[in-house]
């Protein structure tokens, strides 16, 4: 912890002093000059202030010893065994950076009748799986699938740990590493490792107006969640090397306040994330019915429509087809975007696509520094004549891509 220690002694002017701090945090208080809680830690008054008034003073960090803890252990998120696709992709990720450190890539995975669904999870490349298999588990509880963390962590001191950014994702890792009081970063768009096994955590930030850096350099494990579509799985191998390892943990840590009554599937719908194809609507949509066209190229294209922020916001399209930071992210095969001007939040969404192509008639909108094909022009002429080509040739998602290839 950090802190400005006021030297009452050597103050001669105290309204002066008031004046120094931009976040009006500098006040008198009986008398004395006091920092409140606005205080942001600019150090501005240790700068610009009178000599010896105000000082700094960092309290002295006790340094861990990073070589206590090893491996990279991924969350596997599942409903009934069925395991959620980001687990693979966080494998994936866990793999090369384990492999740069030289640790082993581990699985948590936690449930009931879960034991046979563990060994898929080996044909991805995980060195070993620790399974909890509890009927407790059978239905996620914050309380317990917490305290398996917990455990877990405490038994085999993984350096890194990764959970999907997923709804049980976000309220696990948050609570798991507020027990080991260890930092947290969400929804990573890169990460990296370093050879002394520190996490490079990089993130949009600021609502996505600037790219965060992140760095726990002395506390262990280090937690990240990551959304599902930002990294590739790997390819699942028909031979398997890792192993699989029964835990056990006290049952009076499994006991929960909350007790499920009653559990009602949702109706499985069309998501934009598992989509090959996706044609987003953008600002440039002049009115609802407008939208007609795009649902219409996507039909075509056997694909799925998505939205920007603006359009999201009118009701013209609904939320759950929003891509950006406050939406969904996705890694279509093609992603054509009509009218988009491509604001660093709606990118963050969908800069991993495999191809990109880009309609917009400002050659300067920013949606053209990402996309592979840039086409300048009005959408509302662009668009009609792709879907009479389509129409008239029958071509496919690969002739489409093939044919901006060659623009």
């Amino acid at each position: 912890m950090s802190k400005i220690i006021i030297h009452q002694d050597k103050i001669a002017d105290k309204d002066a002093l008031i004046k120094l701090c931009p976040f009006k945090a500098i006040e008198v208080v009986d008398g004395k000059v006091d920092i409140n809680a606005a205080c942001k830690m600019c150090k501005m008054c240790v700068k610009k202030g009178p000599e010896g008034v105000f000082e700094y003073v960092e309290d002295k960090v006790i340094k861990i010893n990073k070589d206590q803890w090893k491996g990279i252990v991924v969350y596997v998120d599942h409903v009934d065994g069925d395991i959620h696709p980001v687990t693979f992709e966080l494998i994936g990720k866990a793999k090369e950076m384990a492999k740069k450190i030289n640790h082993p890539v581990y699985c948590l995975f936690m449930g009931h009748d879960i034991k046979e669904k563990a060994v898929e999870l080996l044909h991805y490349g995980v060195d070993e799986v620790f399974v909890y298999d509890e009927e407790e588990l059978k239905h996620f509880r914050i309380e317990p699938y917490t305290a398996v963390f917990e455990d877990f962590i405490k038994n085999y001191q993984p350096t890194i740990a990764l959970v999907g950014g997923t709804t049980i994702g976000r309220s696990l890792a948050p609570r798991t590493a507020a027990r080991f009081k260890t930092g947290l970063t969400a929804d990573c768009t890169i990460l990296d490792v370093e050879e002394n096994t520190d996490l490079d955590q990089i993130r949009p930030a600021f609502g996505g107006n600037i790219m965060a850096h992140i760095h726990t350099p002395n506390h262990r494990p280090q937690f990240a969640t990551v959304r599902y579509k930002i990294f590739s799985a790997p390819d699942k191998s028909d031979k398997t090397n890792g192993k699989i390892t029964i835990c056990h943990i006290d049952q009076e840590k499994l006991i929960s306040g909350i007790h499920v009554l009653e559990v009602k599937k949702k109706e499985k719908v069309k998501s934009i994330e598992d989509a090959d194809v996706v044609i987003v609507a953008g600002r440039a949509i002049k009115k609802q019915q407008d939208i007609q066209m795009i649902y219409q190229l996507a039909d075509l294209l056997g694909g799925e429509v998505a939205g920007t922020r603006p359009l999201i916001e009118a009701g013209w399209i609904d939320a759950r087809r929003q891509i950006g930071l406050s939406g969904r992210t996705v890694k279509p095969k093609l992603i054509i975007t009509c009218g988009v001007s491509g604001a660093i939040q709606f990118v963050a969404g969908m800069n991993n696509s495999d191809c990109i192509i880009a309609i917009n008639t400002d050659e300067k909108a920013s949606i053209f520094n990402v996309a592979h094909y840039a086409v300048v022009g009005d959408l509302y002429e662009i668009i009609p004549n792709i879907i009479k080509r389509l129409s008239d040739e029958r071509l496919s998602v690969d002739d489409l891509v093939a044919a901006a290839t060659k623009c």
